[in-house]
């Protein structure tokens, strides 16, 4: 293929731009067709060529040798292959965005102050979906779009009996699910589907009293860590206490600011009747807590229970019409930079500063316009790099930015106002309850713990081990 793009245009619109293509069709002798959704116009089918306005373009035709007609195995072959080269015009190609082309209209979660549910496996799955789209005023024969953190969707799909058109099984672990958010507007923004379902559900606490069902998946595929981590020592845990440690070496950053972190979100916790520790902690009681991988303690540290959720997304159109308030996609973005912690190219720095510049920047606000944030938190440290790397506080000012109380109830920057994984649930992957309690929190539905006049929320997840950032921007029908 050739290119003939005109030069840009200083209006910063792509213009009008005719691109000469070539192809080989394979045919019967005498049948030239063109391809599909290409209209030749102009063109002549012979020898003398077509006409682009007044300049001829000639049309080259050449037959492959050692191709022969007839039939064999009863398919009629090919007698020849016609090379054709033709110009297609492109409209103007203007930028595209997500922006206010979707929305989460319906969610639902699981958990419980035990750490157990009653429920499993697929069975838990079905509910979560069920009480999500009850949520949105949908059924699940509105569904044509399906989204599962794991095994292919199709398993899921054929159990709940549906076909369809959109299937994502993206796994990169707590931050799937706003990625999941972003390939969903994606795909009804582009006319896939219209009503995608997110779902996760996860029971690795009661798991433990069910024989044969402790065992942790393993990842699929190649997979370093297990020879060049794991052998030394380095762990899960050992992984975030690297970052910590230095983040501490670098900017000062002390054990004291890590635990007011987990303070401030058992506040939340509190105030959530659902949530596995509602008692007030203080910094003494953090530091206190048993050592776990240093500078890590045991309340720095997210929670093991179970736990489920599900969202259900659809047009910017369609949500209007339903039964609650939409949570409309303002911003999406997503990125990585390691697998493996040792490959991290800056352990006090996670990907964060690329995927939440990038969200904002579609949403068109800034972080100064959030009202909550939901940042994952599988540890206090997490929960501090979120801050810095999406623009909360600058870097190395996390700790002291927490320090303040800015993350608790009366706070500056509410943040997990759920209780988050440190106190409210964490089944193994958080994302899914990020998003959950941000549109709550749009809705006005989160009772006493309610931040007055939310407009703009922020979910922003970790997969991995802090190697991929997903960040989503949400916001009420007001900031359109």
């Amino acid at each position: 293929m050739s290119d003939l793009t005109a030069e840009p245009s200083s209006t910063g619109v792509e213009p009008l731009r005719e691109v000469l293509i070539v192809c080989r069709a394979f045919g019967l002798a005498g049948d030239r067709k063109w391809p599909p959704n290409v209209n030749p116009q102009g063109y002549q089918q012979g020898g003398s060529g077509g006409t682009r306005g007044r300049e001829r373009v000639p049309w080259v035709t050449q037959t492959c040798p050692g191709l022969s007609g007839g039939a064999v195995g009863g398919v009629r072959r090919p007698a020849s292959c016609v090379v054709v080269e033709w110009l297609v015009t492109i409209p103007p190609m203007t930028q595209r965005t997500l922006r206010g082309e979707a929305a989460i209209v319906g969610v639902a979660d699981a958990a419980s102050p035990t750490g157990e549910l009653e429920l499993t496996g697929r069975a838990l799955e079905v509910a979560m979906i069920r009480e999500a789209l009850d949520d949105a005023g949908l059924t699940i024969a509105d569904v044509d779009g399906l989204c599962v953190g794991g095994p292919s969707p199709a398993g899921l799909a054929e159990y709940l009996g549906i076909h369809p058109r959109f299937l994502d099984g993206t796994m990169v672990g707590g931050s799937s699910y706003e990625i999941h958010l972003e390939h969903a507007a994606a795909a009804i923004a582009a006319g896939l589907c219209e009503v995608v379902v997110s779902v996760y559900a996860s029971t690795p606490r009661s798991d433990r009293k069910r024989p044969g069902s402790g065992r942790r998946p393993q990842m699929s595929g190649p997979n370093p860590m297990a020879d060049w981590e794991l052998p030394y020592g380095n762990a899960l845990m050992g992984s975030y206490a690297l970052s910590a440690s230095r983040h501490m070496a670098r900017y000062g950053t002390t054990p004291e600011q890590l635990a007011q972190i987990a303070v401030s979100t058992r506040e939340w916790a509190c105030m959530n009747p659902r949530a596995r520790y509602r008692d007030p902690i203080t910094v003494d009681d953090v530091l206190s807590s048993p050592m776990q991988a240093s500078p890590l303690h045991l309340l720095d540290c997210c929670l093991v229970t179970d736990g489920a959720g599900a969202m259900v997304v659809t047009s910017a159109e369609r949500a209007r019409d339903l039964a609650k308030e939409p949570a409309y996609l303002l911003g999406a973005g997503t990125a990585t930079d390691h697998q493996m912690i040792s490959q991290m190219p800056d352990l006090a720095t996670t990907p964060g500063t690329v995927s939440g510049p990038a969200a904002f920047a579609m949403a068109g606000v800034g972080p100064s316009d959030v009202d909550v944030l939901m940042g994952y938190d599988s540890f206090t440290i997490t929960a501090l790099l979120h801050l810095e790397d999406l623009g909360f506080c600058g870097k190395g000012e996390g700790g002291p930015f927490a320090m303040e109380g800015n993350l608790g109830p009366g706070g500056s920057l509410p943040m997990n106002t759920n209780g988050g994984g440190l106190s409210y649930t964490h089944p193994g992957q958080y994302g899914m309850f990020l998003l959950v309690e941000a549109v709550r929190q749009l809705r006005g539905e989160c009772g006493d713990r309610q931040v007055a006049d939310a407009s703009i929320a922020v979910a922003h997840g970790s997969g991995g081990v802090l190697s991929v950032m997903a960040t989503s921007v949400l916001g009420t029908e007001a900031t359109l």
